[in-house]
């Protein structure tokens, strides 16, 4: 080696290397700051009306409503706030993508500094189990083998031999080490230039947010026009301008649900609280309910759909075929061959392949409290847990004489072991190189000639290993008295298959999205035949099997039409990915994207729903996505949509409950305007409903646990309405209904005085909100049939709210406030006669409309 290989750069060197180059970090991804998070709670179209009516008060001197308006948008503010902050902090704790420290050559002396130190030039050191902290060339390496998914997308640990010298930031040692020297650090490397391309694609609002906002438009649109028309007629009609201004305020706050932003912040945060606990972490909180609309699920294998730990399942040799029980690197499984458990010490032919599994691999096992832990490559891993269950002795590491590392040319890994019978040759490798070595096969009574026959027999093995998605580790032996390793003249042992097993959960999650009417596609680096095999084996059946390269070479066209079947892509690139997500957008689907390596940030943005992983998951990757899976798991998905299902249920129930309590506010206002009354609700009564009594309820409502048959009923469209026809027609029933019943009970009681009757009508109109959450509990079942008592929320929230209205009535505080006076029993059976229909005939309409659903009427 130079000189420079063995002292490194000098002190003076890296500090004018620093002044030219900078320092090896990336721009902060530490997500959007707090100042951000807050002002983005009041960017919603609904919270700007309430601030335009909270100034209009302000402006027409009414503090009360004033304050009373300014509670509410601080409390949705803060709770909003106080959700997202808490899912960047958690998030906060997950990031450990780059490694803090790096072991350099300086001044010749082998030091460790913080990786943000490292300069052009410097000489670092790496071994198994660290984190490449600077994109580098190789000046020498020992059998080193790099993971470079979160870069590459694919999960097979890269050799480093001649024809790759290079490491790149970002990656993980996972074999071997190397001394090698940086070439690019920040920003100018790989790692650096993808995550300078994050924030290149827009932020899309959820399809919920843009019906809500349009909602909110229209009210605020209606509740200004109608507002200024009812002003203006009154001052026709010679009507003094302040009580005109002021019935007009009152209107325009009838009309606008402000409890509306807070009962959905609260809702959702709630759900996102929820989530926390099933291993999902919100990062922006209406991603929950987009997921519930997701119409598509592209979704990666390794790690998600499957375990993410190599695992040995099968064995072939000669004379019996093996299978082996148990998952990963815990070795609590067995051997077995038929129906009869195996081990090293019954079966001698299993000992030998058992003992090139353990004494040809440089992969250890660990064990601690959490359990086992593997350091190594995943398919060494595999290995020597197989040597573990089958009770094998392992190895002295001390007894290598000699080794031959593993590289992409040979394909194949030797070690050479001083053993009780002398010095041995242990290989594995692929089968197809291995076979050639091998002049011998092991027989019942040891080896025999491998002949034509025997190599035709090891390839149809080893195809059928190949077809059912393992991959095939192919083990030999061989004497070797002369103390020299020599890789042929070997004796062929027999074949290993190795696969990452799918989780046992997920052909049910699996089932579950199928049922829900969403599509599953598959988008893997791993190879066609592994991916179709475990694909399968979860319940997936892929019409379409296709690769990168084929994907390259079809056009936008022919790929959308490609993109109707249930498709599987193979040896995919992380680009593919945006391109299938822009081309289901196009085509109206809501497309849910998983993603956890760097190049995956530009499409985890552009989908509807990012989702990244948790534990493998790059920093860039988390913070490009809306949902962060804490166990990487993809029921973990399928919890998080059938919760935003639930929380889009909720909100429709929720919403149609406040805008028909508003609905009877209106039609009560305007009515008494027409008939030429005093004002039936003050504006500080018309915010007591809104705010105090109907918001606690909706808030319960939003809590409804979910329907029958939720994740059986398809995606709802793009462009379906958070209301719809039914939702109006049900809100101007129940508007026509309470306002008129309110109305005869204040002209009832207006010529024995106004305090009274308007109390009595306010009254009237909680109690109308209050009994007529029933039936906004279902859209689709009678209470009954759902339970009384399954929301102990709401019937919590009833006996507060009811008794709120109690004190406004009749505590000496509340009547100054509300300008109320006391009740006496006529007028509350009056209230209590017009409440009972509001119970009795929704429910009676959805029995009758199930009956005759069920009579096929």
């Amino acid at each position: 080696m130079n000189d420079d290989q063995t002292v490194g750069l000098t002190s003076q060197q890296v500090s004018a290397l620093h002044k030219s180059h900078g320092w090896n970090e990336l721009p902060q991804t530490a997500g959007p700051s707090a100042l951000r998070i807050l002002l983005r709670q009041f960017t919603n179209v609904l919270v700007v009306i309430l601030v335009i009516a909270a100034a209009i008060a302000f402006v027409a001197g009414e503090r009360i409503d004033t304050i009373a308006i300014g509670v509410v948008i601080f409390l949705n503010g803060a709770l909003g706030f106080v959700q997202e902050w808490r899912a960047e902090n958690a998030l906060h704790a997950l990031r450990n993508m780059l490694s803090p420290q790096a072991t350099v050559l300086r001044n010749g002396r082998q030091l460790q500094i913080p990786a943000r130190d490292l300069v052009p030039g410097d000489i670092i050191l790496v071994a198994t189990g660290d984190r490449v902290p600077a994109d580098a060339a190789l000046i020498e390496q020992t059998a080193l083998s790099a993971d470079e998914s979160a870069l590459t997308g694919e999960s097979v640990p890269v050799s480093k031999d001649s024809d790759d010298a290079t490491i790149l930031m970002g990656t993980n040692i996972v074999e071997g080490r190397g001394m090698a020297r940086v070439t690019d650090i920040g920003t100018q490397t790989q790692f650096g230039e993808i995550a300078l391309l994050t924030g290149s694609v827009i932020p899309r609002q959820t399809h919920m947010q843009q019906q809500l906002g349009q909602l909110a438009r229209q009210l605020g649109a209606a509740a200004l026009m109608i507002g200024a028309g009812v002003m203006l007629l009154g001052l026709l009609y010679g009507r003094p301008a302040t009580e005109m201004f002021m019935t007009a305020i009152s209107l325009a706050v009838a009309m606008v649900p402000e409890g509306l932003p807070a009962v959905v912040t609260i809702t959702i945060a709630l759900g996102a609280a929820a989530l926390v606990r099933q291993h999902a972490l919100t990062r922006r909180l209406q991603a929950i309910e987009a997921l519930g609309a997701a119409s598509v699920i592209c979704t990666d294998k390794t790690g998600t759909l499957t375990e993410n730990k190599m695992t040995a399942t099968r064995i072939w040799t000669p004379q019996e075929q093996y299978q082996i029980t148990g998952t990963g690197y815990d070795p609590a499984g067995y051997i077995a061959a038929g129906q009869a458990k195996r081990r090293a010490s019954n079966d001698p032919l299993l000992a030998q392949l058992l003992a090139v599994c353990a004494g040809c691999n440089n992969a250890t096992l660990q064990h601690d409290r959490t359990g086992w832990t593997m350091i190594g490559s995943p398919t060494e891993g595999a290995l020597i847990t197989l040597a573990y269950k089958g009770w094998a002795p392992l190895p002295d590491p001390e007894n290598i004489l000699d080794e031959r590392p593993f590289n992409s040319d040979r394909k194949r890994m030797s070690v050479l072991r001083q053993t009780a019978d002398g010095p041995q040759v242990f290989t594995k490798g692929a089968p197809e190189k291995l076979r050639d070595l091998c002049s011998e096969i092991l027989g019942p009574d040891g080896p025999v000639p491998l002949t034509d026959a025997g190599r035709a027999e090891i390839d149809a093995a080893y195809t059928a290993l190949a077809e059912n998605g393992h991959r095939v580790i192919a083990l030999a032996t061989a004497p070797a008295p002369d103390g020299i390793l020599r890789e042929e003249g070997l004796v062929f042992l027999g074949l290993v298959g190795i696969i990452d097993p799918p989780r046992p959960e997920i052909p049910d999650a699996v089932a579950q999205a199928h049922s829900a009417g969403a599509r599953i596609i598959m988008i893997t680096g791993d190879s066609p035949v592994t991916a179709k095999a475990i694909a399968q084996s979860v319940g997936l059946q892929p019409d379409w099997v296709i690769t990168h390269d084929a994907l390259a070479a079809m056009s936008d066209a022919d790929l959308a039409d490609g993109l109707a079947q249930d498709m599987l892509i193979a040896r995919a690139q992380p680009a593919d990915k945006m391109r299938i997500v822009s081309l289901l957008q196009k085509q109206g689907q809501i497309v849910a994207m998983t993603g956890d390596g760097v190049n995956d940030a530009p499409a985890l943005e552009q989908a509807d729903i990012g989702i990244a992983m948790g534990i493998r998951g790059t920093d860039v990757a988390k913070d490009a996505a809306d949902l962060v899976l804490l166990d990487d798991n993809f029921a973990t998905i399928i919890a998080a949509m059938r919760e935003g299902r639930r929380q889009f249920d909720n909100l429709r129930k929720f919403v149609r409950y406040l805008l028909s309590s508003n609905a009877g506010e209106v039609v009560a206002i305007l009515c008494n305007i027409l008939i030429g009354g005093p004002l039936i609700f003050l504006a500080t009564q018309i915010l007591w409903m809104n705010l105090i009594t109907d918001g606690l309820t909706a808030v319960a409502l939003g809590l409804e646990k979910p329907e029958p048959g939720q994740m059986k009923d398809p995606p709802r469209k793009i462009n379906a309405p958070v209301l719809g026809w039914s939702g109006f027609a049900m809100i101007a029933v129940f508007g026509v209904y309470t306002g008129l019943c309110s109305l005869w009970i204040f002209w009832q009681l207006l010529p024995v005085d106004e305090t009274l009757a308007r109390t009595a009508a306010f009254t009237a109109m909680v109690a109308f909100e209050k009994f007529s959450v029933f039936a906004f509990r279902s859209l689709r079942s009678p209470c009954w049939k759902i339970g009384l008592l399954s929301n102990p929320f709401l019937l919590l929230a009833l006996v507060v709210t009811l008794g709120a209205q109690v004190a406004a009535v009749y505590w000496p505080p509340l009547q100054s406030l509300l300008h109320t006076t006391a009740l006496g029993w006529a007028e509350w059976q009056m209230i209590g006669l017009f409440c009972l229909p509001l119970i009795l005939l929704p429910e009676l309409i959805k029995t009758i409309r199930i009956t005759g659903d069920s009579n096929g009427t």
